[in-house]
């Protein structure tokens, strides 16, 4: 599989799994509609339509394509680990049952992570 080039940053987060500082990244406040894809394979992950405003500083979504993300316990249980299904580049983590929307799943995402396809 062929993967984008990735900058030091970058890597940082999605290979070595890392974190951005949040209200930093490109997408925490965007609000265009189309397709938010994986920066690393370019994927489809997130529909706009699913994104909201949690008050985090990092992008949100109470869903995903289906199949797109893959769910990975962290070694210390205490959060659930948010990949790429196809190319398991680091996106970040889950919560479930915040009641922050409808369906309760915010999947908080490194904006870094991310790159979006307009309508």
């Amino acid at each position: 599989m062929e993967l984008n080039k990735l900058n030091e940053e970058e890597t940082r987060v999605i290979v070595n799994k890392g974190t951005e500082r949040s209200f930093s990244g490109k997408f925490w406040d965007h609000k265009e509609d189309g397709m938010y894809t994986c920066r690393q394979c370019n994927a489809p992950l997130f529909p706009s339509n699913t994104k909201f405003d949690s008050g985090t500083g990092w992008p949100s979504f109470d869903d995903s394509v289906e199949g797109a993300v893959k769910e990975i316990a962290d070694a210390d249980g205490r959060r659930v680990e948010i990949v790429c299904a196809n190319c398991n580049g680091h996106l970040g983590h889950v919560f479930k049952g915040e009641r922050m929307t409808n369906k309760s799943t915010r999947h908080c995402v490194n904006s870094i992570s991310l790159d979006f396809q307009s309508k």
